[in-house]
């Protein structure tokens, strides 16, 4: 009975026009020219953050020309990973912040930064810890991401209020959806968030203890593995995103946040009515890479912190 229904099988497979093994083959294949496409691709590691908000409108609004580019974008909940893939196999650049990608350039990577995102970060403490200055987080937690700009900025806070650091408890958090769900469920003293995630605390009335803002700190970039980037095709296809990065950011200038509320929500994980109650002035510029001043900063503040 069994040969009987093997002899079946077999002559179904060979009626359909393709054997099994010639299936396996041509499954094969097709995950080897898969492969292949990925591989010659532009990868870029992104988060569900505003700072990403043109790569999403650039690759929604097909905006780069794929004539010379395939843009491909490799989602990721926190900032180390997304340094780990631009350092790995899976992507040539990522988005991130000067410190993480100076702390790369220190143990021997080369970068090569494209744009500054203009990203900032709040420091928010828990509406029912008390906590209403910087000098309440004497004995408190806070929440951060080692060797980060939220590292350097913890710090900043610390040494405005004269808290002694050995007294705020650093507690490594990366994901940014765990850190916002640790705030709502009363698990963390304080931590440090971005948009939209910094709206959706500020509407939950959790206090903001210091703003990356005031500091005129401009830390957000966009970073290629430069050793990644050497190759001529690299180079024209780096040209092409920064052409449709540049478009991007004209487009959400113009229309305004609000305009891609839907988009929002959807990379990054909250309610479209929460977009309706980000900052109206939040504007992206063109791409362009960081200060030099900004460079030498935070290497000077990568070098006591170790």
């Amino acid at each position: 009975m069994k040969k009987l229904l093997y002899f079946v099988i077999a002559l179904m497979l060979v009626g359909c026009g393709q054997s099994y093994e010639e299936t396996k083959r041509l499954n094969r294949a097709e995950r080897i020219r898969l492969a292949k496409e990925d591989s010659s691709a532009l990868k870029i590691a992104v988060l569900p953050t505003l700072d990403c908000l043109p790569l999403y409108v650039a690759k929604e609004l097909s905006l780069f020309d794929t004539t010379v580019v395939d843009v491909r974008l490799k989602p990721f909940t926190a900032q180390m990973d997304c340094d780990t893939a631009m350092m790995g196999v899976c992507a040539e650049g990522a988005v991130t912040d000067l410190v993480r990608a100076q702390r790369l350039v220190s143990k021997g990577a080369k970068m090569q930064y494209v744009a500054q995102t203009g990203a900032y970060w709040l420091l928010f403490s828990n509406r029912n810890a008390r906590i209403r200055q910087l000098k309440h987080l004497e004995d408190k937690m806070v929440a951060m991401t080692r060797y980060s700009v939220t590292d350097m900025l913890t710090d900043k806070a610390v040494d405005s209020a004269k808290v002694k650091t050995e007294f705020v408890f650093r507690i490594q958090v990366n994901d940014v959806h765990v850190r916002l769900q640790m705030l709502q469920n009363n698990m963390m003293d304080a931590l440090w968030l971005t948009e939209p995630q910094a709206t959706e605390a500020r509407l939950a009335k959790n206090p903001v203890l210091l703003d990356s803002r005031k500091l005129k700190m401009n830390y957000g970039v966009i970073a290629f593995n430069a050793k990644k980037m050497r190759r001529y095709e690299r180079k024209q296809q780096l040209a092409a995103f920064v052409k449709g990065y540049d478009a991007a950011c004209d487009s959400i200038n113009k229309y305004g946040i609000s305009h891609y509320r839907d988009l929002i929500a959807r990379y990054c994980n909250v309610k479209a009515s929460l977009v309706d109650s980000l900052p109206k002035n939040i504007r992206f510029e063109h791409a362009r890479g960081p200060l030099q001043s900004d460079i030498e900063h935070v290497d000077a503040w990568l070098k006591t912190s170790k």
